[in-house]
């Protein structure tokens, strides 16, 4: 039975298709951009992820407060004009809120690297 619903969900995750795809942009890029202020750096993990670590300067946004839509105080988070890169732990969160962000901004960028990828890549975790 188990077996059956791993591969259950596989199947149902990998006909999923998302609207957005995830950045071409380089941790190194992301990086100066977020730098430059030509960027921003949103995290879609939830609470206890956050609160075990996070990125410096990240804005904290769950994709669990996105599911039911996105409110005025979510959409103030997300500066117009500026690139929305959105990360999670590993890539797949990061896309499904990139694609109900969408709509709200066109600079949605989905990261495929995770917490702990960007971090080795050097960005800096918050104290």
């Amino acid at each position: 039975m188990k077996w059956t619903c791993t591969v259950a969900l596989l199947a149902l995750m990998t006909s999923i298709s998302f609207a957005v795809d995830h950045t071409k942009d380089s941790p190194a890029m992301i990086k100066m951009n977020i730098e430059s202020k030509k960027a921003v750096l949103v995290d879609v993990r939830e609470q206890s992820e956050w609160n075990n670590g996070h990125i410096k300067g990240a804005i904290f946004l769950p994709l669990s407060s996105l599911r039911d839509g996105v409110s005025k105080a979510e959409q103030k988070q997300l500066p117009k004009g500026k690139i929305i890169y959105l990360h999670c732990a590993a890539g797949f969160r990061a896309k499904v809120a990139a694609d109900l962000l969408k709509k709200h901004n066109d600079k949605i960028q989905p990261v495929k690297q995770g917490y702990d990828e960007l971090l080795d890549a050097g960005f800096q975790k918050a104290k």
